[in-house]
């Protein structure tokens, strides 16, 4: 797709610099791909990549991890370890969910990227940091500066170049490429997907973006019999989500408008598969508003 093919324009004109680059992009939209794709394509590909997953690392632990630490820094610090920084040499090493940093967290790498120095966790010595920084994000940094929990000067320091990674909603002329690639990646060579299975993939709003699609056509393929995916091997909620896209008439029904309103709801939160901010956005209310008719109308989903 167009937007896909600015993405790449993109990581070619910037893979022979040593720029900060910050991708932005929903969860599941291949943020750490793209990094990857940066790094390969640069002159440092013989040279590590370091992934850090910042979110999923226990706060008290990601300075450590980050910037290892010197025998007897802590109890059980029995001897030194090198920190992802040192690891990566003069690699890539990417920052992923860089806006769950606590802000002593933040201060600490904005003094990195400024002088190019780390102390390890009870080390005096400054180390010297060689490797290009990639910084990745899902969240709003703008609302986190409003918010004041997100620094502005570090803000700056890693927004140098942004990479933005449409959702997977935004570009479904891709999903049939996609699909094609994960049935590469999963079945057997013969493996194919039928035109009505593919048509819901199409039309559902996937909240996962592509790693729902990876997950769901891996799970098709085991589910399928022979060589065909077929609707029935798709999840349930994506064969609801077919049929709750067709228009209810919720007036021949002789429903209540308490009725009307649950099963509207129930609708979005299905076609949304249960995101909330996601089925907010479909009916085009807030998600504080959504969650107030979810209790006044007692619907648990």
């Amino acid at each position: 797709s167009g937007k896909m093919q600015e993405v790449f324009r993109l990581v070619e004109k910037v893979c022979t610099e040593d720029t900060t680059v910050l991708i932005r992009g929903e969860s599941g939209t291949g943020k750490e791909l793209i990094a990857i794709a940066i790094h390969q394509n640069s002159p440092r590909v013989n040279k590590p990549f370091v992934a850090v997953n910042c979110a999923a690392i226990p706060e008290n632990l990601l300075e450590s991890e980050l910037f290892g630490y010197e025998k007897g820094a802590f109890t059980g610090a029995d001897k030194r370890k090198l920190g992802r920084f040192e690891l990566a040499g003069e690699g890539t090493i990417f920052l992923d969910e860089i806006g769950d940093f606590s802000p002593a967290l933040q201060a600490k790498l904005l003094r990195v990227l400024q002088t190019r120095q780390i102390e390890r966790l009870g080390g005096t010595e400054s180390i010297p940091i060689k490797a290009r920084v990639i910084a990745a994000t899902h969240q709003n940094l703008e609302e986190l500066l409003k918010q004041g929990s997100f620094r502005e000067d570090l803000y700056y320091r890693i927004n140098v170049f942004p990479i933005f990674l449409p959702p997977l909603r935004e570009r479904t002329e891709d999903i049939p490429a996609l699909v094609e690639h994960f049935l590469k990646k999963y079945g057997k060579p013969q493996t194919q997907i039928t035109p009505e299975a593919l048509k819901i993939l199409t039309k559902y709003p996937w909240p996962g973006n592509v790693r729902e699609l990876e997950n769901v056509i891996e799970r098709a393929i085991i589910l399928s019999e022979g060589d065909k995916i077929r609707p029935e091997d798709l999840p349930p909620h994506l064969q609801q989500h077919k049929s709750t896209s067709q228009p209810i008439e919720l007036l021949e029904k002789g429903l209540s408008l308490r009725e009307m309103e649950k099963q509207l709801l129930r609708q979005a939160l299905e076609k949304a598969a249960g995101n909330k901010s996601q089925a907010a956005k479909l009916l085009g209310i807030t998600r504080r508003k959504l969650y107030s008719m979810m209790e006044r109308l007692k619907l648990e989903f």
